[in-house]
């Protein structure tokens, strides 16, 4: 097969992090940016966090095996399927806001799960193990960012459409025919993401040789990571990821109005893209200190602003009760941003997220630093991905099930506390390096044995096809 000469800047670790980022703004951005609009924009709180339920239930399942077919198939095919359920789901918020098809809805959440498994594990294959190990924590916080900016913008687009309508309860259609075009764009980007063997880093090594990886293969790996106990280790960690959206969607949904809903989810979005970029920046990618040393810093930083940020959260939560959202919503009498009631309440909403952006910097970094081969990389992002699913999968269920809030906050905030002195242990055993350990293939001596080879060809057939001389006896 014949390989393209492609430019320098196009090949780079960097250009790839930055497409796959957005190729994510335009989808699960976009996701994001309507679900923070409280129960995805239709204010059917039930409804939604059973179609959530469903979908994050069947990411978990498919979570599992992710990794091995986006090794198979490659990211570029992998990420193409994975975007087109987000555009079925936003549809089917659309569609059951004109037509009530509650079916619908559920339906397009259990593809969803499916499609946004195969998605993310692509996602971070490429963003775990594009880099070099000193530039990974800059990478989630710049893919992080880009990504983020999907729910930042699509909160802007929601806020700018809806402002003027001070009793919207529910998303307006031109919100949606607005994200469904961000979302196509999205899609199509997806098709521009080079495999690992196309890719050169800064100091002249290609990710790996090869395009993808066999069947066989990636059946022996996942045995092999669900083995490993360092895996084993950050199950807590994986599962309380994602548990808190639940608990925040619902209160967005239910003590908000729309326009206030909307300023929220760009708070949020504002949150998580400034939380990244800090600790990518500053913490992870510090040149000060050791590798191992900046995983304890980061642990640590996180583990404060968790403690801190939602015991904030706690101190307004036992102001109110599901019987109160509930009232509140029966009288129309919701909190609107230019009241005094709502002030605090926004700053929480960005710090919970800026929280958020950090909890996830640091659980992509710890599995980035314990390889750097992007096979393995994806079944830890679809191991990864799995178990945060099958969290939010049960947060959504116990919301579903109208558990009081003040429960669905506490097991929230535990989850997470429980989780850092397991992440400590997994921390103890990341190598300053791994390149001493794994095998790095740099261009020159690729192109070097490729030429060798076809110069060992060229001998052999030469060698076949020269006749004998007239001076050898004939046999």
């Amino acid at each position: 097969m014949v390989e393209w000469k492609l430019p320098l800047w196009y090949t780079s670790p960097w250009c790839q992090v930055v497409l796959v980022g957005l190729t994510c703004f335009g989808t699960p951005g976009m996701f994001s940016a309507i679900s923070n609009l409280g129960a995805g924009g239709t204010q059917d709180v039930v409804l939604s966090d059973i179609a959530n339920g469903v979908l994050y239930g069947m990411f978990a399942i498919t979570g599992l095996v992710s990794g091995g077919i986006n090794n198979v198939l490659g990211p570029r095919i992998t990420l193409f399927i994975g975007t087109l359920g987000y555009a079925l789901y936003v549809g089917s918020l659309w569609c059951f806001q004109t037509q009530s098809t509650r079916w619908f809805m559920i339906l397009a959440g259990a593809l969803l799960g499916i499609t946004a498994a195969l998605l993310w594990s692509a996602q971070g294959s490429i963003m775990m193990s594009y880099p070099l190990e000193k530039d990974k924590g800059k990478s989630f916080a710049v893919f992080w960012a880009i990504f983020q900016s999907g729910v930042l913008i699509g909160s802007i687009i929601a806020l700018a459409i809806n402002i003027r309508h001070g009793e919207l309860t529910a998303v307006t259609t031109s919100t949606y025919i607005a994200f469904l075009i961000i979302i196509f764009l999205g899609v199509a980007s997806s098709f521009l993401v080079l495999p690992p063997n196309r890719v050169v880093r800064s100091d002249g090594s290609r990710v790996t040789i090869e395009a993808t990886s066999a069947i066989h293969k990636e059946a022996i790996g996942i045995v092999r990571l669900l083995k490993d106990w360092r895996m084993l280790a950050l199950t807590p960690m994986f599962f309380a990821s994602n548990y808190f959206y639940a608990y925040q969607n619902a209160l967005n949904a239910g003590l908000f109005d729309g326009p206030t809903r909307a300023l929220n989810g760009t708070l949020s979005g504002a949150g998580s893209i400034i939380g990244a970029l800090m600790v990518g920046f500053v913490v992870l990618d510090n040149s000060w200190f050791k590798r191992r040393t900046r995983g304890y810093v980061a642990l640590g930083v996180v583990a404060t602003m968790t403690i801190i940020v939602w015991a904030v959260g706690l101190s307004w939560q036992v102001t109110f009760d599901r019987a109160d959202a509930k009232a509140r919503l029966n009288t129309g009498d919701l909190i609107n941003y230019k009241q005094a009631q709502y002030r605090g309440k926004g700053a929480l909403y960005f710090f919970f997220y800026f929280t958020n952006a950090c909890y996830q910097a640091l659980a992509y970094w710890i599995m980035s630093s314990l390889t750097n081969d992007p096979f393995t990389l994806a079944r830890f992002a679809g191991f990864y991905k799995a178990l945060q699913s099958a969290g939010a999968a049960g947060s959504f269920g116990m919301d579903a099930v109208a558990t009081p809030y003040l429960n669905e906050h506490l097991a929230s905030w535990i989850m997470m506390l429980v989780c850092y002195p397991l992440a400590f242990l997994v921390i103890r055993t990341i190598a300053e390096s791994n390149y001493d350990e794994e095998h790095v293939v740099f261009v020159d001596e690729a192109k070097h044995a490729h030429v060798e080879g076809l110069t060992s060809l060229e001998k052999t057939c030469t060698q076949a096809e020269t006749p004998p001389s007239l001076s050898q006896p004939l046999s």
